[in-house]
């Protein structure tokens, strides 16, 4: 029996502040807007959650679409795969967080609507915090219908610069951030 190969973590500075990943060979397991790899290592699915680590400056993939959507490229987390683990109406939320444009929040309702279910309102938003991959699903795109921001595991004021910088009309892709 051959272990597996550890699964890879880095670390890089973000307009929202530090972001740790965690991937492997079937794609990003944990992202989080923290350089605390523990609190990100605990988000781990089942499946990867004894896979050895190797803390490194570069996870591949992962790692160049958080450098370009730094850069300004906000549809770069969207093409790196993902090992994604949950219910098939979780996965349906995370797929529907994926087509949210840039700059266009989507309210719980909207994003209930988006994946199959509109009365399905709180459960979308139980997807949105059971998300394990923070950026590569953005569902800091969701705001509630009455205003504000609304929850977010790495907190309301991440949520908001990750809002704001989104929000942001770029014009040519990679032009500068703010």
């Amino acid at each position: 029996m051959t272990a597996s190969p550890p699964l890879l973590a880095a670390t890089h500075a973000t307009p929202a502040g530090p972001i740790t990943l965690i991937t492997g060979p079937q794609g990003v397991c944990a992202s989080g807007f923290t350089d605390d790899l523990a609190l990100v290592s605990a988000l781990r699915g089942p499946r990867h959650r004894e896979a050895a680590l190797r803390v490194v400056g570069d996870a591949g993939a992962a790692s160049k679409a958080v450098l370009a959507w730094a850069e300004g490229d906000a549809d770069a987390p969207l093409g790196v795969e993902l090992a994604l683990e949950g219910t098939p109406f979780q996965c349906a939320v995370w797929a529907a967080l994926r087509t949210i444009a840039p700059g266009r929040p989507l309210t719980y309702g909207g994003l209930a609507a988006a994946a199959g279910r509109p009365a399905a309102v709180r459960a979308a938003g139980r997807g949105c915090a059971t998300n394990r991959v923070s950026l590569f699903v953005p569902c800091h795109r969701v705001v509630p219908a009455g205003g504000g921001v609304g929850g977010f595991l790495w907190g309301p004021a991440v949520k908001e610069v990750l809002l704001a910088y989104e929000r942001v009309d770029r014009g040519v892709a990679g032009s500068a951030p703010p």
